[in-house]
């Protein structure tokens, strides 16, 4: 095989083994002349750089939208480390969603104010490079509506936004970055969203009113009110689409919705009042972030009841499971930190320093 071929066919398949790049450099220095030297740099160069390409791809982020310090963490989830953060534009983001390709992040702007409390009403949508780490685009709605939740909808290609002063789902088309469209909730405070795996149905937990909201995302229509509490939080939707869950925030219990029916199922009861939820991948237990004891609450499905509590740091809230479905990474806002947890030993494995009032998680892969 020619050295240039031998190069390339090294370069292509990826190979990285330092016994290959032996044997490949030894065989061209014994038929090489001095002249060939150039050739052997680049090739090492091209066999250096095609490693830290697939690294780089190989690396998923991790963003944290923290509160208090009005911008967005990126953390290198392997190493463990912030690797950079970007300003927001504006008082507060709370939630964050990124692009299928992870170039781009999507941040919106909700206000000062707590749920149906008084303060600023957020019109805006940061969006972020996160190559650069700026923001190159902001989505304005024109009029105060407390966008919270993001979620980019890969199925329709979508990212729907909730607009909780307008008792709406907002629908952005992230190729145009214009608003094309809503879907009504029906109820005030709609604060989370989550969606069937098809993308065909929506759930907003209405914090004030205490109910979940059932949606019809592509008829854009809502199919149905569901009374909860008189204050819930929080909302997702299982594996196989069949429940529902919100944290009653009156009450140490988590209500399970059957997605059937659009009725309340049961009632999980729980060790303190819960918050942020998660499914695992292999949809056999429920994440329940506990913020006043500082714990997340696994919930054995089939059971239906708390099979342990886990210690991580002070104030979880949000939760979101890693890709690789091994581990689960929470939001603890009290300790501007992220826990991780070790899904198969049931422990937090370690804290990743994020920001003050660290919240809303995403993946950027």
């Amino acid at each position: 095989m020619e050295r240039r071929h031998a190069a390339a066919y090294i370069v292509r398949r990826g190979y990285t083994d330092r016994l290959m790049k032996k044997i490949f450099f030894s065989r061209c220095m014994m038929g090489c002349s001095l002249l060939s030297l150039p050739f052997l740099l680049s090739a090492a160069g091209a066999i250096a750089f095609s490693q830290s390409g697939m690294e780089r791809q190989a690396r998923p982020l991790l963003l944290v939208v923290n509160q208090g310090d009005r911008d967005l963490s990126l953390i290198d989830p392997g190493a463990g480390k912030q690797m950079a953060t970007v300003l927001v534009d504006g008082v507060t983001g709370h939630e964050v969603a990124a692009s299928p390709d992870g170039t781009t992040a999507y941040v919106p702007i909700y206000g000062s104010a707590g749920v149906g409390k008084p303060g600023t009403d957020g019109s805006k949508i940061s969006v972020i490079d996160l190559a650069s780490h700026k923001i190159v685009h902001t989505i304005d709605f024109g009029h105060g509506v407390r966008p919270h939740c993001v979620i980019y909808d890969k199925n329709s290609g979508m990212l729907y936004v909730t607009t909780e002063l307008d008792k709406t789902i907002s629908i952005i088309d992230p190729k145009t970055l214009k608003i094309v469209g809503s879907v009504p909730t029906g109820q005030e405070q709609s604060h989370m969203l989550a969606l069937s795996r098809d993308g065909s149905r929506g759930y907003t937990a209405n914090v004030g009113p205490g109910t979940v909201s059932v949606l019809d995302m592509k008829a854009r229509k809502t199919l149905a009110i569901i009374p909860v509490s008189t204050d819930t939080q929080r909302i997702a939707v299982s594996r196989d689409d069949s429940m529902v869950f919100t944290a009653d925030q009156t009450k140490p219990q988590l209500a399970v919705i059957d997605t059937a029916t659009n009725k309340l199922k049961t009632w999980v009861p729980l060790p303190s009042v819960g918050y942020g939820t998660a499914t695992t991948l292999d949809g056999q237990w429920l994440l329940v972030a506990l913020r006043t004891t500082h714990q997340v609450a696994v919930v054995d499905l089939r059971s239906m009841q708390v099979a342990r509590t886990i210690d991580v740091a002070e104030g979880p809230t949000e939760i979101l499971m890693n890709p690789d479905g091994k581990s689960a990474f929470v939001s603890c806002t009290r300790s501007k930190q992220v826990a991780e947890i070790d899904l198969g030993q049931w422990k937090m494995a370690r804290l990743i320093d994020a920001g003050d009032a660290a919240d809303g998680l995403a993946w950027a892969k």
